[in-house]
């Protein structure tokens, strides 16, 4: 039986504005069923050089999963066991930080392309982003002072709970 410490006290999924990018994610994998169709299907080798129908059927489909693996990937904020753990789920990316380590937190409100070039995991002058969705997060500056900004549709939430004892 699990202990009650296990189960979070926050925990927040955020998912990517795919529709932003989607036309950029999905334009290798197109070009390569394109291909497919073209050499494999239709029998014409494309280039000088043409790939052997193996590799293009087996480049389509490695292409593809990549595909679908980047359009799955989730940002998951939990709070539980003593830390805030930021996760970037699909990309195998985990922060942990105790929360006795946290100096302060504050509720903000951010331009995501201004403020960090865009979404995902990002290092700027000010310090580590975790941003998802929307234009709102919580900063946290750690007792060293490095900050941390973890986007959160929940931001008030979830800088309630890094703030409680």
């Amino acid at each position: 039986m699990a202990s009650s410490d296990s189960r979070p006290v926050f925990r927040e999924v955020q998912r990517f504005p795919l529709r932003r990018i989607a036309v950029a994610l999905a334009s290798p994998p197109c070009f390569m069923l394109g291909l497919l169709i073209w050499q494999v299907l239709l029998g014409h080798p494309w280039g000088k050089h043409p790939m052997s129908n193996g590799d293009v059927i087996g480049w389509t489909v490695f292409v593809w999963l990549i595909y679908f693996r980047l359009i799955t990937v989730r940002l998951v904020t939990e709070v539980r066991q003593g830390a805030l753990f930021i996760r970037m789920r699909g990309l195998w990316r985990l922060r942990r930080v105790p929360l006795d380590s946290i100096q302060s937190v504050e509720s903000i409100t951010h331009d995501i392309a201004r403020d960090y070039g865009g979404y995902g995991f990002r290092s700027t002058r000010e310090g580590k982003a975790y941003v998802a969705n929307g234009g709102h997060g919580v900063r946290v500056t750690l007792n060293g002072g490095e900050k941390l900004v973890v986007g959160s549709q929940r931001a008030d939430e979830l800088a309630r709970v890094l703030r409680a004892p």
